[in-house]
């Protein structure tokens, strides 16, 4: 049998199992249950957050009859149920051979179900020809459309529709998914990896998913945060704390060789400056917030660590670290000597206290000599003079 990928085997199959937008799925069974269903719905968000597995869902709900149809509908094949995409289907004539079929009533189930998905495609023409259909349906037609680009939809379609706005999904609940679907394939994983794939999702399910079905493509029993750093090639995660550490020390010979370390390894330097950006933010939130903040995803192993590591910054000193790497970052695209700029950067941030404290002396030094003018008698300048 053909291999079928996590993204597919593990996407939700009713309400109770939608991870991230329990909101939207509470709201449209309630819809179903109070008899206050609508004829048109827009499903907006970012890929893989959902979008079409809740059309799909809610097209169960509201036509299926039984594990076959059901089974049907959610694989996209159903006859009532129709998927359209509209990527590849964006002229008028799509549309008014669609128009032209919703005067039929459904085969088998109550309703017959119109799933557009990424509608923002259509063309103008298309939408046109569409607005007279959604304005006064058949009584036995639903319409879902789903896209990525709210915006592209005309006012016309969107103002006709129920809308719904998908959120990313937070990388917590995505880790949680995740270590239900390492379990399931019989695999363990390090926890600290389970976060890390979830953040590299970006609130995308389907990518984090697609990028966990490349880690358990090497045939790997255990998944490992090294295992993910060198598919992608990321930098070190352990040498980067090593970097971040000789800067706490102030120990810029040290933190030099930890930089050449990571350089050694194929990582490009902006790779690393994104790593020690990425630490630095998750330090500052720590040391501004606490070690219990909501605002840091890590593993409990992994957050004591940082929390220890956050103890020995002041958060106002991160933020000028993270000023400092993103200039550099800019600096470093239009630079012949990028190698130049980093190893500059990593002395300059493992010499940030000792500049802070040549800063106060100096800064300190002008106000006394400023008060002592200040104080003296009318015309004693000018007696020295």
């Amino acid at each position: 049998m053909a291999y079928t990928v996590l993204a597919r085997r593990y996407r939700s199959q009713d309400f109770d199992s939608v991870v991230g937008q329990e909101a939207i799925a509470r709201t449209l069974r309630n819809a179903i249950d109070t008899d206050r269903v609508a004829h048109a719905y827009l499903f907006c968000g970012t890929r893989g957050v959902g979008k079409t597995s809740m059309a799909r869902i809610f097209a169960k709900a509201l036509n299926g009859g039984g594990p076959e149809i059901d089974a049907l509908i959610m694989q996209g094949k159903d006859t009532d149920v129709i998927e359209i995409d509209a990527a590849s289907n964006t002229g008028v004539d799509n549309v008014r051979e669609l128009i032209a079929n919703a005067a039929y009533r459904p085969l088998r189930g109550r309703l017959k179900i119109y799933i557009i998905d990424e509608v923002h495609m259509l063309s103008n023409n298309a939408f046109n020809a569409l607005l007279k259909t959604m304005e006064e349906p058949p009584e036995h037609v639903k319409f879902i459309l789903c896209t990525t680009d709210a915006h592209k939809v005309p006012a016309t379609i969107a103002s006709r529709c129920q809308r719904f706005d998908f959120r990313n999904i937070p990388a917590s609940q995505i880790a949680e998914h995740l270590r239900s679907v390492v379990k399931s394939e019989e695999r363990t994983a390090e926890p600290e990896l389970l976060h890390a794939v979830a953040k590299l999702g970006n609130g995308s399910m389907r990518d984090a998913l697609s990028l966990l079905d490349r880690l358990m493509a090497s045939g790997e029993k255990k998944l490992t945060v090294r295992l993910l750093e060198e598919l992608l090639g990321l930098p070190d995660r352990e040498l980067t704390g090593t970097l971040i550490d000789r800067i706490a020390e102030g120990d810029a010979g040290e933190a030099l060789k930890a930089a050449d370390a990571l350089l050694v390894r194929g990582n490009s330097i902006d790779q690393m400056l994104d790593a020690i950006v990425e630490r630095l933010r998750d330090l500052m939130v720590l040391a501004a917030c606490g070690p219990e903040t909501t605002l840091v995803d890590l593993s409990e192993e992994a957050r004591a660590e940082e929390a220890a590591r956050a103890k020995r910054f002041d958060a106002a000193g991160i933020v000028h670290m993270i000023a400092l790497c993103e200039n550099v970052q800019q600096a470093a695209k239009r630079s012949s000597a990028p190698r130049a700029l980093l190893e500059a950067l990593v002395v300059r941030l493992a010499l940030t206290e000792k500049l802070a404290d040549v800063t106060a002396v100096v800064t300190a030094s002008k106000s006394v000599s400023g008060a002592q003018r200040a104080a003296e008698p009318a015309g004693a300048g000018a007696k020295k003079r």
